[in-house]
């Protein structure tokens, strides 16, 4: 019996068999509808088509029996006597077809009006003495009337069933295309032996955020380990950092590593316009995800659905977005929760999300992704130069990563991609050093224009301006060291000076001040030289607004302020209506900004007049080059005098730490297992060669 159901099952899903198509039933219609409309009425013969003068001349002749006159088409109908249908002239008439009928007509032809027609038929009549009888008739294709009147109802109800159909393929979420399935999750699942193939080697840099995440993937390929001392498995991991910081790439590896079916999907494919569908299609995700646990959820952008709940919005304005964010909530962690699916946001808005979505017991942990420092741009460098077919020799990694402080990961990414179209559009056989550099202005300063117009007097004030910035970095401490400077105009921007700043994880008082100087040293040099001042620093205006309203507001570095800071980092706060201090505090903290700046502005221009000689000369190498770099400053005021500051890497040096301690305890082990001491001494060669 087993046999003879396993062989009608796979006689049932034979690929061979035709399938019958629905299709078949439409043409099937269309066909009826189009031979009732030719054959309908009259069978399946024609009369032959005659005109007005031979039916006369038939008429004439004694051979017309009776006319049939159709008035609502005014068409003629003639059926001629059975003994004239056998002369040669009619020839071609239902007496000679084989499906013709005894009252079928022999003729039939079109008149004109019907007054001048009978009139004509009454007249050959007298002359010949003929007893041709006439008829009159209406006729009409009932058929085609029923079907036009219905015509309007039919196109409706089918445009209807369209628009549902392709709706329920969008929603998701079943088989068949239920008209329903709108309310279908439109997760994306990925099988975890084909689909995901990324594994943590291919996440370059974010360790500290790959050692949280480590753990759950640990958990869900050794649950034991953790449960059988009373662990539990997180529900939740949010990641939250800068745009293209890789968090998209993480939860991707963590598939990958963890090897469970992984469900991905944005915070916006639960929103939609029908009332209901966002909690819908929640309660469907948490299903799917449950039936293949252990597994993994991954929503991206969940600030879409996860805003704070009653914060800036009318009452009854977000009434579906928060029904989604409830349903969310009670699925993380409500009654009937399942501890086996563990779901992975992502969003770079994380002071805006809901108190009750970050709580323990939901999202029990935030992974932090930070920008890359220096060491994790050299990895993530190396990541993104593999797919580059030609690379020059003198190309360093570390040179380019120290070139770009502040880039992402996606940053990152777009540089080499760029660096490669400027050495096609050069012809360059590979791409070398000097195409990055340009791909790192171009990404940083915009597009060169060389062909912006602009007068002598320009183009000198827009040289001793970019001059004032490099002299008065050069002579600071604590100011930022120069790269370039060029005053061909990039983007928006006439003139550009690109500095190399310090990756620094706290920032002093005389560091800002010295940065707001150097800054300020544009607009201090125009007023040096030229004793005026233009609108060409209103970028680093607002720089130093923004640096000297920190210092006073947020980080509590003014002496009149005193230790208070007004930032509110859980973004949770109404600063926009109201002010969290007094009109006379307000007054008190314009006063401190402004007196700052212009602090600044004074010590950048005693700066600049202790060394206008040397300013002079490199406004004027700016404006014969148009372009000088870090060695034309040394050759004008030589070297600084200031030392680099030591850096040190605590993670490196905790890792080195680490595969220190396991290849001690690798090698006592290896000492003590093996009885092999030449098997003992290749094992523990392996392990220290791969931790190195």
């Amino acid at each position: 019996m087993a046999n003879k159901a396993t062989q009608k099952k796979k006689v049932d899903k034979d690929p061979k068999k035709p399938k019958f198509n629905s299709y078949w039933i439409y043409i099937g219609i269309i066909l009826i509808f189009f031979g009732v409309q030719f054959f309908g009425g009259s069978g399946f013969s024609e009369p032959k088509k005659t005109s007005l003068a031979q039916f006369e001349q038939f008429l004439q002749n004694g051979d017309v029996e009776k006319v049939n006159i159709i008035k609502n088409s005014r068409v003629a109908e003639v059926f001629l006597y059975p003994e004239a249908k056998s002369r040669p002239e009619h020839k071609g008439t239902n007496n000679d077809q084989v499906f013709a009928s005894s009252d079928s007509p022999d003729y039939s032809f079109e008149f004109g009006d019907l007054q001048n027609f009978e009139n004509k038929i009454e007249k050959i009549k007298d002359a010949q003495n003929l007893d041709t009888r006439i008829y009159y008739d209406t006729r009409s294709n009932y058929f085609s009337e029923i079907l036009i009147g219905l015509l309007p109802i039919i196109l409706i109800v089918g445009i209807w069933i369209f628009i549902m159909k392709r709706m329920s393929k969008g929603g998701g979420g079943g088989p068949g295309g239920q008209i329903f399935n709108i309310g279908k999750s439109k997760a994306k699942l990925f099988d975890e032996k084909k689909d995901v193939k990324t594994s943590f080697k291919d996440v370059a840099g974010l360790e500290g955020a790959k050692d949280e995440v480590q753990e759950i993937v640990d958990f869900l390929k050794h649950p034991d380990k953790y449960t059988n001392l009373g662990g539990k498995i997180p529900k939740g991991a949010l990641l939250v950092g800068p745009p293209g910081t890789g968090k998209t790439l993480l939860a991707k590896a963590v598939a990958g590593e963890a090897g469970v079916p992984f469900f991905s999907l944005s915070g916006s494919d639960f929103v939609e316009m029908f009332v209901g569908v966002g909690a819908s299609r929640v309660r469907d995700l948490f299903k799917q995800a449950k039936d293949k646990s252990p597994s993994i959820i991954f929503i991206d952008e969940i600030d879409a659905i996860g805003r704070s709940r009653g914060k800036g919005n009318m009452s009854g304005s977000n009434d579906e977005r928060e029904n989604t964010l409830n349903q969310l909530l009670t699925e993380m962690d409500g009654f009937g929760t399942n501890t086996n699916v563990i779901v992975i946001a992502a969003t770079n808005r994380a002071d805006v999300l809901d108190k009750a979505l970050m709580r323990a017991g939901r999202f029990d942990r935030q992974i932090h992704v930070d920008l890359p420092d220096i060491r994790e741009r050299e990895e993530i460098f190396e990541v993104h130069l593999k797919p580059l077919k030609k690379i020059a020799d003198e190309l360093d990694v570390e040179f380019l990563a120290k070139q770009t402080p502040g880039f992402s990961g996606a940053d990152i990414a777009n540089l080499c991609n760029e660096a490669a179209l400027i050495a096609a559009r050069n012809d360059s056989k590979a791409v070398g050093k000097q195409d990055f550099l340009d791909a790192i202005d171009r990404i940083v300063g915009g597009l060169e224009k060389k062909n912006k117009i602009m007068t002598v007097e320009e183009k000198k004030t827009i040289a001793f301006h970019e001059a004032g910035h490099a002299t008065v970095s050069w002579m600071l401490e604590y100011a930022a060291p120069l790269v370039k400077v060029t005053i061909v105009p990039r983007g928006q921007s006439l003139g550009a000076a690109w500095y190399l700043p310090e990756e620094r994880q706290i920032v002093r008082t005389e560091q800002i001040l010295d940065e707001m100087c150097a800054t300020m040293g544009g607009r201090a040099a125009e007023k040096v030289i030229f004793d005026k001042i233009s609108t060409g620093a209103l970028s680093d205006l607002e720089k130093v607004t923004k640096q000297a309203k920190a210092m006073v507001t947020i980080y509590g570095l003014n002496d009149k302020i005193g230790n208070l800071t007004y930032y509110d980092s859980s973004g949770q706060s109404d600063y926009n209506f109201t002010k969290p201090y007094s009109d006379r505090t307000s007054e008190l903290i314009d006063e401190e900004i402004s007196k700052l700046i212009e602090e600044q502005y004074l010590r950048a221009i005693n700066i600049l007049t202790e060394n206008k000689d040397k300013l002079t000369k490199l406004a004027e190498l700016l404006l014969e080059k148009e372009v000088i770099f870090k060695d034309n400053l040394v050759e004008i005021f030589g070297e600084r005098p200031f030392k680099k500051p030591e850096m040190i890497n605590s993670y490196k040096k905790k890792a080195e730490e680490r595969n220190k301690n396991k290849s001690s305890a690798e090698e006592t082990k290896n000492e003590e297992g093996p009885k092999d001491s030449k098997e003992g001494d290749s094992k523990k060669d392996d392990k220290i060669e791969s931790n190195s």
